[in-house]
């Protein structure tokens, strides 16, 4: 609290004032990463589409959240369950992705989504290529916050590689 005094230049007093602990800062940073998350799988549900649609919309919005809250989903990519606010927010993270596994199970009954993989798999290396972003992304103000989403949606449902008809070790689509 300190260092956030400091930084803010304010006293800890003041803070003290909204916030009755760090861990209590905590529960509202991880909160906020997942209400976001949770106000795009509402939405992401209320769409009347097929669930391969349904799921790159929730995917483009895990995109969008991540780059609007930045620090606040870092926090949560990076909770490992050492105090009870970070195991609720797992908890609640876990039924994200319960959510997601039960999104890519129905696009698979579809016929959208390979069945050859456990749905709960392809959940898992999907939002993790999602979460992993933090890790590298820098907002620059230029607005290329939908074209990141673009990119992880093509990368996701389309992959990476160019399938051509009768080149040796290539399958076609």
């Amino acid at each position: 609290m300190e260092d956030l005094s400091r930084r803010l230049g304010i006293a800890k007093s003041s803070i003290y004032h909204h916030v009755d602990s760090k861990e209590d800062l905590l529960r509202m940073a991880l909160d906020r990463a997942l209400d976001e998350l949770f106000s795009v799988v509402a939405q992401a549900q209320a769409r009347a589409e097929p669930a391969i649609g349904r799921l790159e919309f929730l995917v483009r919005g895990s995109v969008g959240v991540l780059t609007d809250y930045l620090p606040h989903v870092t926090l949560l990519v990076r909770a490992r369950g050492n105090t009870p606010t970070e195991r609720r927010a797992l908890d609640r993270r876990r039924q994200f992705d319960q959510i997601v596994a039960d999104l890519v199970k129905e696009a698979e009954r579809d016929g959208d989504i390979r069945p050859d993989i456990d749905p709960a798999v392809t959940a898992r290396l999907l939002f993790g290529m999602v979460n992993s972003v933090v890790e590298w992304y820098w907002p620059d103000g230029r607005g290329a916050d939908d074209e990141l989403a673009s990119a992880v949606c093509a990368m996701a449902f389309d992959g990476l590689r160019i399938r051509r008809a009768g080149r040796p070790g290539q399958s076609p689509r």
